[in-house]
């Protein structure tokens, strides 16, 4: 029994210790800063840097708060409380974010992200929204949502899109490719991970830790009592 419990105890050390997580290398993915007014949106215009670790590409983009509503849509945020409008306040044109993180060359990347759609055929939104992503300047994969339609609420989905870093650093750009009679483009939870040779390891978070104590405890704690069995035995 004894053999039991510390094998026990070594495999679960084991997995606590040395399996790592790989981490997202974006900042502010879920857009969660600077916040802005509750139920409505800010707009940052051409050049903006104010969107924590993102740079705003063409006119203007806008975070806007998941608790907004307008013409009878309610537009939720997919991660946290807020999202970015890649319309802007009515500029429709090609406009986004970029963001430039160090990369391995010839390693592969995976970059996944949410676009969120509203389906108003008779009104201003539109019924597709439409995210092209471009990596270094060159556009490697559009990504369509064309869900939501018989509901009031913005429609969220993901998609991945896989690439070799070629460099020492890589920029990541999104950029609206809606048509300019669409006044709703949303994008969210954007990550990027390494999924190709070294991927960055996240220190234990503190449950893991805690995890760890107790089955230390709960070891010891056998252990005293197996060898107090064993003393009143002889």
């Amino acid at each position: 029994m004894r053999a039991f419990w510390l094998s026990a105890f070594a495999a679960s050390l084991c997995l606590l210790v040395s399996s790592p997580a790989r981490a997202t290398l974006l900042a502010n993915g879920d857009f969660e800063t600077p916040t802005v007014p509750v139920g409505s949106f800010t707009n940052f215009n051409s050049g903006s840097t104010l969107i924590t670790g993102w740079t705003v590409v063409g006119p203007q983009v806008s975070i806007v708060s998941g608790t907004f509503t307008q013409n009878g849509f309610s537009f939720p945020a997919e991660s946290g409380v807020q999202w970015v409008d890649m319309t802007g306040d009515g500029s429709n044109a090609s406009e986004g974010v970029e963001q430039t993180v160090p990369t391995t060359p010839s390693d592969a990347y995976s970059l996944s992200f949410w676009v969120g759609n509203i389906v108003d055929p008779d009104g201003i939104f539109g019924t597709t929204s439409t995210v092209d992503v471009l990596v270094n300047g060159t556009q490697i994969s559009s990504a369509e949502n064309s869900a939501g339609a018989g509901t009031s609420v913005q429609n969220w989905e993901q998609f991945t899109v896989p690439f070799t870093a070629t460099g020492s650093s890589t920029t990541i750009e999104l950029l609206n490719a809606d048509p300019s009679n669409d006044n709703s483009n949303g994008l969210d939870n954007v990550t990027l991970i390494q999924t190709g040779g070294g991927a960055p390891v996240v220190p234990l978070p503190s449950t893991a830790w805690s995890a760890l104590a107790m089955l230390t405890g709960l070891f010891m704690a056998k252990l005293v009592i197996t060898r107090r069995r064993a003393h009143r035995v002889a």
